[in-house]
């Protein structure tokens, strides 16, 4: 009886869910369709922006290429001009920074850009395209409170799928690995910024060590917690003991 519930829930998934896992052209035709773009999208660039009070701010790229992600593809960016929190400008920076070297290499550029946040993100994005000359590059975002996709030249008409629809479920996997991608970056900075300021405090431990521990252990919390021979194999014993004594007595 058993074996048999099994095997008819198994039947009943497959046929209720098969819909929703369309092929890489269908999926793109699809896509085409929802979004009014004139030609099926083959890759998909997706951006979004990482940081904590406008701290250690960085930005993401991920890749979706006929039908799955392309991590070879993926890119980190260190923001570089904005200072304090805007998002804004940061998208404007990542966007300039990626597309006017397509330009300047005449590289294809991608059948959609899609960049995570509601109208603002959008209208950043494309006042960075529209500086570089760009002006027919297909542009989306989608904002995470209702889910809408805002596609850039029909803002005003917000397109609301279905939550069962494989574009929606597309846009969603395509935005969700960006911010992954993002938040996954900034801790990593985060973590290094917070090392080298608490090591660089100590006497004795220079940058060379304080290179060898970030590389090692990734972050501040894993060095304090060490136990005594690793950080004697990373460090060295001598500065092993500098570095148990600093983080402790702070």
């Amino acid at each position: 009886m058993l074996e048999l519930v099994e095997s008819n829930a198994k039947y009943s998934f497959e046929q209720r869910f098969r819909v929703l896992k369309p092929s890489s052209q269908a999926i793109q035709t699809a896509l085409q369709e929802a979004l009014g773009l004139e030609t099926a999208p083959q890759r998909i660039e997706c951006f979004d922006i990482s940081h904590i009070q406008g701290t250690d701010k960085v930005a993401s790229m991920v890749v979706w290429e006929n039908g799955r992600m392309k991590k070879s593809d993926y890119r980190k960016f260190i923001i570089k001009t904005v200072v304090g929190n805007d998002d804004f400008a940061s998208m404007r920076e990542v966007i300039s920074r990626r597309y006017g070297r397509l330009k300047e290499e005449n590289l294809p550029r991608p059948g959609l850009v899609l960049v995570d946040g509601g109208l603002g993100q959008l209208h950043a994005a494309a006042e960075a395209l529209e500086a570089l000359g760009i002006t027919d590059q297909p542009l989306a975002s989608i904002a995470k409170r209702d889910e809408w996709i805002y596609v850039y030249g029909q803002e005003d008409e917000p397109i609301v799928l279905d939550k069962f629809s494989p574009v929606l479920h597309l846009v969603q996997e395509v935005r969700d690995e960006a911010h992954r991608f993002a938040v996954t970056f900034h801790r990593t900075r985060r973590n290094a910024s917070r090392l080298q300021s608490e090591l660089v405090q100590i006497p004795g431990i220079g940058e060379k060590t304080t290179t060898k521990l970030l590389k090692h252990f990734g972050s501040l919390e894993r060095v304090r917690l060490a136990p005594e021979d690793e950080l004697v194999r990373v460090a060295g014993r001598a500065a092993a003991q500098k570095i148990r004594t600093g983080l402790t007595v702070k």
